[in-house]
């Protein structure tokens, strides 16, 4: 009998009359795994990171959950926060582009999809950029590049590890050849982060498509994948009509690239800040673990909590020559 059920065969035998007031379950306070369809206690479910007990499945978190599930409480200090997206092609579809901008900025309170800063993982600082899928799909466009490429920079400068989290459908065709630049951009500021021998991991969350997956999505030193993804260039039924023939059911998912190799390592959320950690300190030996203070970035840190946005000045973006 599921919970619901329940609920029904005791309301239809409680005793009526004046004194009985019907009660209702508040919205939020229950949610249902699309995988299994078992419910679990919201406050459970985020104590757990948004990972389904019965079933394991891994739920969409926003940017501002992931950057509370991987870094250090109070060491988080963003950068670049200011940048925002232009129109420069004055892009017209059912609707303007700027009007779509003003719409997911309102809705998400990000100026665009990706957040970027410096933090610490379990003691060891990091630069980590996390792409947020609740805008725009997390399209790749001009400020994402430019957001991602600076991060790559002063990662570089600071001798840094750098993290990505990915989750976007590929680059955003609002902006044309603006945005497809940004593939080659970021991976000419990885090269030099590489040059420099410093650790550059990825970790592909669901999904990871398009312009992303074909540039700094399989660029790291080591690729980490969350259980389940959705990974790959073009769409399974492009695919399908392009060969002619029926792809295998797991086709375009973690498992399946880890099997041919195109993933190191598939970690569960709940073991993906410990495992980032030790890669960390396994492959940088001379990192130390260093106060909040140290990362000396002339400005106090923003400790991010769980559905919290602040928005940041509005500025325009331009691009990098």
């Amino acid at each position: 009998m599921s919970l619901f059920d329940w609920f029904a065969n005791r309301e239809k035998s409680a005793p009526m009359g004046p004194e009985h007031q019907e009660r209702e379950i508040a919205d939020g306070l229950w949610t249902k795994c699309p995988m299994c369809g078992v419910l679990t206690y919201t406050k459970d479910l985020q104590a757990n990171q948004k990972v389904c007990f019965e079933c394991d499945h891994h739920f969409r978190v926003n940017s501002n959950e992931r950057i509370a599930q991987l870094i250090d409480r109070e060491t988080w200090q963003p950068l670049n926060a200011h940048l925002r997206p232009d129109d420069p092609l004055k892009f017209k579809d059912r609707k303007k582009y700027s009007d779509r901008l003003r719409e997911y900025q309102a809705k998400t309170s990000l100026n665009d999809a990706v957040q970027t800063g410096l933090g610490c993982v379990d003691g060891y600082p990091v630069a980590l950029a996390v792409m947020d899928f609740e805008f725009m799909g997390g399209s790749m466009g001009s400020v994402v590049g430019e957001k991602i490429t600076r991060l790559l920079e002063e990662a570089t400068r600071r001798g840094l590890p750098a993290i990505v989290v990915c989750a976007s459908g590929g680059a955003r065709m609002q902006e044309g050849m603006l945005s497809l630049m940004q593939m080659a951009k970021i991976s000419g500021a990885l090269q030099h982060h590489q040059e420099a021998g410093l650790l550059y991991i990825p970790l592909l969350t669901h999904p990871t498509t398009g312009g992303v997956i074909a540039s700094f999505a399989m660029l790291g030193d080591i690729i980490l994948a969350e259980p389940k993804a959705t990974i790959g260039f073009a769409g399974r039924r492009v695919i399908e009509q392009t060969l002619r023939e029926k792809l295998p059911d797991d086709f375009q998912t973690s498992e399946y690239l880890l099997s041919y190799g195109f993933v190191d390592a598939i970690v569960p959320r709940t073991q993906l800040k410990k495992t980032l950690s030790q890669l960390v300190k396994m492959h940088q030996p001379e990192a130390q673990k260093q106060d909040k203070r140290d990362l000396d970035l002339h400005r106090e840190p923003l400790d991010i909590t769980l559905n919290s946005h602040p928005m940041a000045p509005e500025e325009s973006h331009h691009l990098k020559s």
